[in-house]
């Protein structure tokens, strides 16, 4: 094990944990939060009693009616007018897809790539927005990737832009060490140069605010299972509907402007619809749509922008302690360029990970450290266990280390 320095007379500074709402309550909504300390919401969320209920609903009418068909449409309809405004979008630009790797490739394969076109992507990318990208290479398209850095923006793409790019693609927030890339800017760019702009905002939705007609993007793409509060299985796909030339590369009587009454496929009827439909195959995921109704009722019962202050300021805290500690954090610290809930720890995560999960932490271990993560949940009581915890494993009294651990619990 690397020993972790712990300095006994650290710099003394007052950190202001400022309180947008009412945490506790909240809180309350997560009972898993009370049985594990949750620094794990970039992973998955815990489930909440919204989402579960709503699921519930869905069971129950299954079990008991064996499903009101028309109802549980007519509230898919409802939750994509939810998705949408909670996006800045219309409803009609609104597809449900099966997670982020579906969307990602949905997009991939609608742009009208040709070979020798080129893509600009970002090198360490997440990997499934990559290979949706890397598996068009079989196909003669160009796959270029620009340094992953502290600041992504504009001026990292234009040096990159020649005669045959014709789309850019990349993540609003890094999954691995909380980068949080200025995709405003680099939409713009896209505008400017009529190029396609592809973005995966998986790790940034439900807590980082997304207006998707600012960003300028063509496609915007998630799954539902981290700051949505979704269990795995349900994805979103933004499509901007004036990009009309894009299609699906497969298709379903669902994809149609007028599926056939009569189930019979003709082949002078393959017209698109001019709304997202277009990129879905049917058969939604109604119980993980029911319960992404709910969740957005939750977000938006709190509110995006006040999640999104809480966690900055849980992060202040995190870092203030941590540069206590002398350890360091491997992604941005100016909240500026940092998503406000993602922060990697400089601690090994072979050496750590087990060490925490036995503490009763729950966090994941990423290329260069332990991700801590957060949610509208957390607490500085939560920073505070993972900083005791720190503290203890580097505590020289067997005596004193027990103690510490007996109080983590």
């Amino acid at each position: 094990m690397l020993p972790v320095k712990v300095f006994a007379t650290p710099v003394k500074q007052e950190i202001n944990v400022s309180q947008h709402y009412d945490v506790a309550a909240v809180r309350r909504n997560f009972p898993a939060t009370e049985n594990v300390v949750y620094l794990d919401a970039g992973l998955q969320t815990p489930l909440s009693l919204q989402v579960k209920e709503g699921i519930e609903r869905y069971l129950q009418e299954a079990f008991e009616t064996a499903g009101p068909k028309r109802v549980w449409l007519n509230r898919v309809e409802s939750t994509r007018e939810k998705v949408a405004a909670f996006l800045g979008a219309a409803p009609h630009e609104i597809a449900f897809t099966k997670n982020t790797s579906e969307s990602m490739n949905i997009a991939a394969n609608a742009l009208p790539l040709r070979a020798g076109d080129k893509v600009l992507m970002i090198e360490g990318d997440h990997p499934n927005n990559a290979y949706a990208f890397l598996n068009l290479q079989k196909k003669g398209v160009v796959i270029e990737c620009i340094p992953m850095a502290e600041v992504v923006n504009a001026d990292s793409f234009r040096p990159f832009i020649d005669e045959r790019t014709r789309a850019i693609s990349m993540s609003q927030v890094t999954f691995h060490a909380g980068h949080r890339f200025d995709v405003a800017s680099v939409g713009s760019l896209c505008e400017q140069t009529s190029l396609y702009f592809v973005v995966d905002v998986m790790q940034g939705i439900g807590v980082v605010p997304i207006d998707a007609k600012a960003m300028k993007a063509t496609f915007i793409g998630s799954g539902t299972h981290k700051g949505l509060l979704v269990p795995q299985g349900l994805g979103l796909l933004y499509w901007d509907s004036a990009k009309i030339e894009l299609e699906p590369a497969y298709m379903a009587a669902a994809s149609l402007a007028n599926p056939p009454a009569d189930f019979i496929a003709r082949a002078d009827n393959m017209a698109l619809p001019p709304s997202a439909s277009r990129f879905e195959l049917g058969n939604f995921n109604i119980p993980a749509i029911h319960g992404l109704s709910a969740a957005i009722d939750l977000i938006n019962g709190i509110g995006i922008e006040k999640i999104q202050s809480h966690c900055f300021d849980l992060g202040d805290y995190l870092i203030h302690h941590l540069d206590e500690l002398r350890i360091g954090l491997v992604g941005p610290r100016e909240r500026q360029h940092r998503a406000p809930h993602i922060y990697v720890v400089a601690l090994p995560a072979g050496e750590w990970l087990e060490y925490f999960t036995e503490c009763g932490i729950r966090v994941s271990p990423e290329r260069d450290g332990i991700r801590v993560s957060l949610g509208m949940f957390t607490t500085t009581a939560d920073i505070d266990r993972l900083i005791e915890a720190i503290r203890a494993r580097n505590v020289p009294s067997t005596q004193a280390r027990t103690a510490l651990l007996s109080k983590l619990g």
